[in-house]
């Protein structure tokens, strides 16, 4: 009787035992299938779960490229030239450099040309035209040579040679020499004036001749 009353506890230890062991499997199990789940609902919610970074590893689209505007210069232009010409010289062929070294006027000659500007400028000497080449903005008449009384009054006009006057080192024209006693009737403020206006005024639609 005691034998058996061991073995039927040896035998219902065995069971329990093994129903737990069963039961915890079944757990890992469920606890794996969950994950499993899990795991794919969250990869079917990011499109971009598992798959490679589409830009990694690519370089700079513009790297190594050169800048698209780099060494572009504006390539306006204006109604009329930014320099008065006649017969297709400045200061109708005067040696403007002339204007200041002999305070005269002085024709140039077809052998001392400069293109300057997009300007043809003529010299009476090989040693005039050099001067200018070196230092053209210290020659060249304000105003690209247009009247200098008509450009404070907001207009553009053409000039005469003689009808000249170098002021704190600058050369004005006017359109002949009585609009240049207008003009000199108060330097400073008609060049402010006309200062004001440069170089707009090349857009006007009329150029007085």
């Amino acid at each position: 009787m005691k034998v058996q009353y061991i073995a039927t506890i040896a035998i219902t230890a065995i069971l329990g035992l093994a129903t737990a062991n069963i039961s915890n499997a079944n757990s890992n199990i469920l606890t794996r299938s969950n994950s499993i789940t899990l795991s794919s609902q969250v990869a079917q919610s990011n499109p971009c779960a598992g798959k490679p970074n589409p830009c990694a590893g690519k370089p700079n689209p513009c790297a190594g490229k050169p800048n698209p505007c780099a060494g572009k210069t504006n390539t306006s232009t204006t109604r009329h030239p930014k320099f008065y010409t006649e017969n297709g010289m400045a200061l109708d062929g005067q040696d403007v450099v002339a204007y200041f070294t002999q305070n005269k006027l002085v024709n140039g000659v077809q052998q001392f040309k400069h293109n300057w500007g997009g300007t043809n400028w003529l010299f009476s000497s090989a040693a005039n035209r050099d001067l200018f080449a070196q230092n053209p903005e210290k020659y060249a008449p304000q105003y690209g040579g247009y009247c200098a009384q008509a450009a404070s009054e907001g207009k553009l006009a053409a000039t005469k040679p003689d009808a000249w006057k170098i002021v704190n080192g600058k050369l004005y024209l006017n359109y002949d020499k009585t609009v240049q006693t207008q003009w000199m009737t108060d330097i400073p403020g008609h060049i402010a004036l006309a200062n004001k206006n440069w170089p707009g005024i090349l857009n006007n639609n009329d150029l007085f001749r």
